[in-house]
């Protein structure tokens, strides 16, 4: 299972830092982020492999958490039109996709609306 944190980041030098040292302290692999400013503030989606209650360590480094939950990552093979297969398969079941970003090794994260719907197109 891997699981999809949202954490709140100051926008300055420092805080991505904070975020990795943070997590190799507890011994929490990230193996996929997405990171953006919104209107100054940091939003960074971790990938985390541990439950998500583990990820309490950002909290602890001083990182505002927005939103936990458990996240769908698949294999998505490198070549064109392979997420437009896998998007069109889970919108052909009623599955709305609200997150997505790469991860580590080809794969793709997906935060959906119904994840068990999702995980039996799979």
């Amino acid at each position: 299972m891997a699981w999809d944190v949202e954490v709140e980041l100051v926008n300055e030098p420092g805080t991505i830092a904070a975020l990795g040292e943070a997590a190799a302290s507890a011994g929490i692999n990230i193996m996929g982020v997405c990171g953006f400013t919104h209107r100054g503030v940091g939003v960074f989606h971790v990938l985390v492999d541990k439950e998500v209650a583990r990820a309490d360590v950002f909290e602890s480094a001083g990182l505002k958490v927005r939103g936990r939950r458990e996240a769908l990552v698949l294999p998505l093979e490198d070549r064109p039109g392979a997420l437009g297969e896998l998007a069109r398969r889970l919108s052909g079941a009623g599955v709305n996709i609200d997150l997505l970003y790469l991860a580590t090794d080809t794969r793709v994260v997906l935060g959906v609306d119904d994840l068990e719907t999702a995980r039996g197109l799979i």
